[in-house]
C-alpha cells in the first residue's frame, strides 16, 4: 500500500493533475470497512456520482454498504446488488422519459451496461492517503492529462485503448468497464457526475487496473526524458516546428 501511495504521489506530479487519484475497492463484507481506518459513511440520501468528489476533492475515505440510503440504481452498477429483469425494467421506465426515446432503447442500454460483480460494500479513498489495497484506480483530469497518461501506458507496453460511451451512468464507462475487463478505460463523465459530482467541463476519467500504476509511471519517465511532457509546449501555427521535432525526433529533424 505504502508503494503504491507513493507511485500515485508522483504520478499526480507529473501530470500536475488537480485532483487526486482515487483508489477504490469492493468489499465482500461490511465488516470490512471496520479494519479500515478513517472510513466516513454517508448519513443523508446521495447518489454514487457524489462520492468521487468528496474523495478527490476533500480526500475523504468514503465506506458504502447496502443498508446505506444511496441511489438504488447506482448500486446496481458499483458494486452493491445485482440486477434483476424487475430493476432493469423499473430504470428502462423511467429513462425513457428522460434520456432514451422508448423504453426498448432503454433496456438495450440496460442490458449493455458493465457492472461490477456485488459485494456487502465498497470504499473509496485518495490513493496517497488509502489503507486497504486497491483494485482500481480512477483519474480524472484534462484531456491533455488524460492522453499523456494512456501515452505513457503505451510507451511501456503497447495497445489499442478502447473508448465507450453508455450515456447517462458513465461511471460504468470507466470503473465498471475497467473492473470488469482488466483493463484502462476511457470515459466522459456524465451530466449526473457533473451536476451532482461537481466534474468539470474539461474535465474527462479514466480508471486504471491497480497493478498498472508502476507502468504507467515509468512510460511517462521515458517520455518526459524523451521531451514529451506535460504541460505541453505550445509554439503555434505560423513558426517552423523543426526546433521542437528536434528534440523527440533528433535522427529525422536535425
Amino acid at each position: 500500500m505504502e508503494k503504491s501511495a507513493e507511485l500515485g504521489a508522483k504520478l499526480e506530479e507529473m501530470l500536475r493533475l488537480r485532483t487526486r487519484i482515487i483508489a477504490y475497492r469492493r468489499l465482500e463484507k461490511a465488516e470490512e470497512l471496520d479494519t479500515i481506518k478513517g472510513v466516513r459513511r454517508m448519513e443523508h440520501f446521495f447518489t454514487f456520482c457524489q462520492i468521487p468528489f468528496l474523495v478527490r476533492v476533500n480526500e475523504f475515505t468514503v465506506g458504502i454498504t447496502t443498508e446505506d440510503d444511496i441511489n438504488d440504481r447506482c448500486t446496481r452498477l458499483c458494486g452493491l446488488r445485482p440486477p434483476t429483469e424487475e430493476s432493469k425494467d423499473g430504470e428502462a421506465e423511467r429513462l425513457s422519459t428522460s434520456w432514451f426515446g422508448t423504453k426498448e432503447e432503454a433496456l438495450l442500454q440496460q442490458e449493455e451496461y458493465p457492472r461490477i460483480p456485488p459485494g456487502e460494500a465498497i470504499v473509496l479513498a485518495p490513493l496517497i492517503k488509502m489503507k486497504f489495497t486497491p483494485e482500481v484506480l480512477l483519474i480524472y483530469g484534462t484531456p491533455a492529462q488524460i492522453m499523456m497518461l494512456m501515452c505513457g501506458l503505451q510507451k511501456e507496453k503497447y495497445e489499442k485503448f478502447w473508448f465507450s460511451f453508455i450515456g447517462e451512468g458513465a461511471c460504468s464507462d470507466s470503473l465498471g468497464r475497467c473492473y470488469v475487463s482488466g483493463k484502462p478505460a476511457l470515459s466522459i463523465p456524465c451530466y449526473g457526475e457533473r451536476s451532482m459530482g461537481s466534474v468539470a467541463d474539461d474535465e474527462i476519467a479514466i480508471a486504471l487496473p491497480a497493478a498498472e500504476l508502476e507502468r504507467a509511471l515509468s512510460g511517462l519517465k521515458k517520455l518526459h526524458q524523451a521531451g514529451l511532457r506535460f504541460p505541453i509546449g505550445n509554439i503555434g501555427p505560423r513558426l517552423s516546428p523543426k526546433p521542437i521535432l528536434a528534440v523527440s525526433y533528433p535522427k529525422t529533424h536535425s
